[in-house]
């Protein structure tokens, strides 16, 4: 039976608690698969849970493992499974949050099937960002008469968001800084520097049309969004966007709505042109080079792991990408 490793954490604390353990490749229950992980992402989230900011929220029993996010390729299934067979690639999440390992355990719900066409990367990227960004847009049912703001519109969420808007025909303006104002250009949004005079600068961005919504993901923006004018119930909080993600983050495998939401994220990935930008896809050892690449808070778009040397990222990532080094 084939053997891997998974990362631990014994208390609550900071990346300095984590450490790699043996691991063998598991055995599923009935309705169950084993996917071995090619690919998994860094959220945020991982990192509050680990240091204890949300103990109420997502109960922790040491040793605990982390990770959400992953895509990977099934290796065993349950006696009740039909839906996926050995061999086929999948993307979704772990509801135990443990897919920093070499293999995860998860109900079949918790998964769907990896369109060839979609990227190791960017299917281990997309669940707890996409999902979260996918239903914070739905929410203000966005048309070709809205303009929305969109802060920290270049992250994980907002570089989503800020595409899922432009989808939906809405004009976008995207909050960011310097070095993030060509990357939001290039996805349709316009991009405004954060700051003093951002109001201004909002305004000028949005030539005379009427500011109809705002999403804030930094914090902070309630004053200048009710200086634009927005309407309140067209204003969500950064609470709010921590309430949806933790929603997700939460969601049980055999959650219905997982599987509608990620399935739409795929066919707009695979169909409609929506792009999950790269900023970083390290080897699974260099996880602690990966933890503070994320925790600069400035990477437009995802981290990742990646667990094999067999799904090197795509050559769009550019000079930021982390090449995984040829296997020994």
């Amino acid at each position: 039976m084939r053997a891997g490793k998974a990362v631990e954490y014994d208390r609550f604390g900071g990346a300095e608690e984590l450490h790699f353990v043996e691991q063998v490749r598991p055995t599923p229950g009935p309705d169950e698969v084993v996917i071995e992980v090619v690919a998994a992402a860094l959220n945020h989230m991982d990192e509050y849970v680990r240091r204890g900011d949300f103990a109420d929220e997502v109960p922790i029993a040491f040793p605990a493992r982390q990770g959400s996010c992953f895509a990977g390729i099934v290796r065993a299934r349950g006696s009740a499974v039909r839906s996926l067979s050995v061999g086929q690639a999948v993307l979704g999440h772990d509801p135990r949050h443990a897919a920093h390992a070499s293999y995860v355990t998860v109900p079949v719900g918790a998964v769907v099937p990896k369109p060839e066409s979609v990227p190791w990367e960017v299917a281990g990227a997309l669940y707890l960002a996409g999902t979260t960004g996918y239903t914070i847009v739905q929410s203000l049912r966005l048309g070709p008469d809205d303009t929305v703001v969109i802060s920290a519109a270049a992250g994980g969420v907002g570089h989503i968001e800020a595409q899922l808007a432009r989808l939906a025909g809405a004009l976008v303006i995207g909050i960011a800084g310097e070095d993030n104002q060509d990357y939001l250009r290039s996805i349709g949004a316009k991009a405004v520097l954060h700051g003093e005079g951002l109001e201004q600068r909002i305004r000028d961005a949005a030539q005379g049309r009427p500011v109809t919504a705002f999403i804030d993901n930094y914090a902070g923006y309630e004053d200048l969004a009710e200086a634009l004018g927005v309407p309140r119930q067209r204003f969500v909080p950064s609470a709010k966007r921590r309430e949806v993600e933790l929603r997700f983050y939460n969601a049980p495998g055999d959650d219905p709505e997982v599987r509608i939401v990620l399935g739409d994220l795929v066919e707009l990935i695979a169909t409609w042109g929506l792009r999950v930008l790269i900023s970083g896809f390290y080897a699974f050892d260099q996880l602690p080079e990966a933890i503070a690449e994320l925790d600069q808070r400035h990477s437009r778009g995802k981290v990742l792991v990646g667990m094999h040397t067999s799904a090197p990222a795509s050559s769009y990532l550019g000079q930021r990408t982390r090449f995984f080094k040829p296997a020994a």
